[in-house]
């Protein structure tokens, strides 16, 4: 691999450009930070996308709306319905160039509506606002990378799809097998927008993730009267979520979290139904299929209480993302990139999960924090900082630069993958 560490005329093109551009991707950022998209405000979704396909027609692309199909979602009653999100923007770029990529991001939030809606400017160079990190500003990162990269030499040469799902934070659910098809369509490199850490830092590895859903039933009778006649699903779910949470240290790298228990009734019937929802993380396949065994074992052993029964819902949705010889070449690579314009980017392995796992899955190497530096994501206290945008779109910019052109050589790369 030629020195990537070096600025080409096209790289310092594009320096220009994105640096000039970087309050108009603060300006755009903002205004889509003050939409609402949690993941389940399908409305919002709905009325968020047209923004996204109208800035995305800047480039030389395709652009479509799909709606994905439904999944499954357990209620509080603990019955099974079919949920749907909002649109699925895909993108398409010469799909016959001789070097092809696939990036992704996603436009929904964890806020729901009424819950964090506001965007403030903070004195330290930070903006505090829903989306803004997680990921708006990694989309604005993205699209603008592009443009700088278009109106380079080079664009004949690289062709581009995107997936801008609307189901991230949920678990990509409805959007997965858009992923995966975008990925399968020859990508040699998957390059996705979460969030940079605030230090600059970057995601190594990532542990795979997995939603359950425990429905347990039981039988209702006076608490008063007939206690005896009862079968508590509460207690059936206390004693599972203990057995749930004793998981943890048990198996290298596995951890388990029970998010709620749903269910119940007032304190004078004996409760018939529990739901408990809880998660669960694996460092590789191995163990996440001893994470499944344990959930069935728990599953089985509380369901064999006298006058309990119930059913099982989930899985392992996205598999674990480990570094392998495909994945530190790339990383080796983004490094050396990152040198060219003054970043020591260190990666750092997590627990965390994202549409990187899904490209991973699909057989392509995948750097997936690519966007904006921030933090407290998650929470009323999200930030990102003002300066990383032309950053790290430049960083994107220089990426594709160098895919295109050849001195970063995803073929070959790509190819480290089986071994």
């Amino acid at each position: 691999m030629t020195d990537l560490t070096k600025l080409s005329a096209d790289d310092e093109a594009a320096r220009e450009r994105l640096y000039a551009g970087a309050a108009g991707m603060l300006a755009r950022t903002r205004s889509w930070s003050a939409h609402n998209t949690g993941s389940l405000n399908t409305d919002g979704l709905k009325r968020f996308a047209p923004l996204l396909a109208d800035a995305f027609a800047a480039l030389e692309a395709d652009i479509q709306l799909v709606q994905g199909p439904g999944f499954e979602a357990v209620g509080a009653d603990g019955k099974v319905t079919e949920t749907h999100s909002g649109p699925i923007v895909e993108i398409t770029s010469r799909p016959e160039a001789p070097v092809q990529v696939v990036m992704s991001g996603h436009y929904d939030t964890v806020f729901a509506p009424g819950v964090f809606e506001t965007v403030t400017d903070r004195e330290d160079g930070t903006i505090n606002g829903p989306g803004m990190a997680d990921m708006k500003g990694g989309i604005c990162v993205m699209l603008e990378a592009l443009k700088a990269f278009e109106a380079g030499r080079l664009k004949d040469t690289l062709g581009y799809r995107i997936v801008l799902t609307p189901d991230e934070e949920i678990g990509n659910f409805s959007s997965n097998e858009a992923l995966r098809r975008a990925a399968s369509s020859g990508a040699l490199i998957g390059m996705t927008y979460e969030p940079a850490m605030e230090t600059g830092a970057m995601a190594g590895g990532r542990k795979g993730s997995a939603v359950f859903d425990i429905v347990l039933h039981g039988r209702a009778a006076h608490a008063g009267r007939a206690k005896e006649e009862g079968r508590s699903a509460i207690e059936a779910a206390a004693e599972l979520v203990v057995g749930l949470e004793a998981l943890n240290s048990q198996f290298g790298g596995v951890t388990f979290n029970v998010g709620s228990i749903d269910g119940g009734a007032p304190v004078n019937i004996v409760p018939d139904l529990a739901i408990v929802r809880f998660g669960a993380r694996a460092p590789d396949q191995q163990a996440a299929e001893w994470a499944t065994q344990q959930v069935q074992r728990l599953f089985e052993k509380a369901t064999s209480r006298d006058g309990i029964h119930g059913h099982l819902h989930g899985g392992f949705y996205r598999p674990p993302k480990p570094r392998n010889s495909a994945q530190q070449a790339l990383f080796d690579a983004v490094h050396a990139t990152g040198r060219a314009i003054g970043l020591d980017i260190e990666f750092v392995d997590t627990g965390g999960v994202c549409e990187g796992n899904n490209i991973f899955a699909a057989g392509v190497p995948n750097v997936d924090t690519l966007g904006v530096r921030g933090g407290r994501i998650h929470s009323n206290d999200e930030f990102v900082i003002t300066e990383s945008f032309p950053e790290r779109a430049l960083l994107s910019a220089l990426l594709l630069n160098r895919i295109a052109d050849g001195r970063l050589d995803g073929r070959r790369i790509k190819d480290l993958m089986g071994r």
